[in-house]
């Protein structure tokens, strides 16, 4: 194994962001393996990708990894209630994270969301500011928050519902692009996925915070 060779693990590989963090690992040349951790397995096939299925990510014990990447959650209407909802979007990414950093990860980046604060009056806010706050005490030499706005891509493509309000919103920010901010615009999967992946592997220390802005396609 080459000595700048590295290895990555990707937590929530099956979802609309993660599918595309993790094709383009598998397709990077920088890294021999990828594992993956979820409650099922990628529609990738590969021979780098290493699977581990489990139904408790706080449980979950990462194999020795440079980099990780965390694309996971839900909506307290999937979950069914707030509890249901922190247990993925706060505990769970803390706990792949935590156990990431004891494996030897160094790099690490997490798709959080547009209007994260620990201090909001907005449940889904707050919950995503904590876990950023959380994630940003583990000791990671580099971190990466990437916050977009509303996520278009294919969900049929990874059996799940079609959502009507993002179909309805997606459809009203293409009409008012030109005028819309940057920050406020749909923004694709795979964009989020590219800028995330860059942004961790642009510098070997730091933390960096990625509005939907920064990661719109120029």
């Amino acid at each position: 194994m080459a000595a700048d060779a590295r290895v990555a693990l990707v937590a929530g590989a099956t979802g609309l962001v993660g599918r595309e963090i993790l094709a383009r690992l598998l397709a990077d040349k920088r890294y021999v393996a990828v594992h993956c951790v979820g409650r099922r397995a990628p529609f990738q096939v590969h021979p780098k990708l290493v699977v581990h299925l489990t139904d408790a990510l706080s449980a979950f014990t990462a194999p020795p990894v440079d980099d990780v990447f965390i694309a996971l959650g839900t909506t307290i209407k999937g979950a069914g209630s707030q509890q249901a909802f922190r247990a993925v979007d706060f505990d769970a990414v803390l706990a792949v994270a935590r156990s990431a950093r004891a494996a030897g990860a160094r790099r690490l980046g997490i798709v959080s969301a547009m209007g994260a604060n620990a201090k909001s009056t907005v449940f889904y806010n707050r919950v995503k500011g904590e876990m950023e706050n959380a994630v940003g005490r583990l000791a990671y030499d580099r971190v990466v928050l990437a916050r977009p706005s509303l996520l278009s891509g294919d969900r049929s493509a990874l059996g799940q519902p079609g959502r009507g309000a993002e179909k309805l919103a997606a459809t009203a920010m293409r009409l008012l692009r030109p005028v819309t901010p940057a920050n406020y615009r749909a923004i694709a999967a795979a964009d989020v996925a590219a800028a995330l992946v860059g942004a961790v592997q642009a510098s070997p220390s730091g933390h960096t915070v990625l509005l939907s802005g920064d990661m719109q396609p120029r």
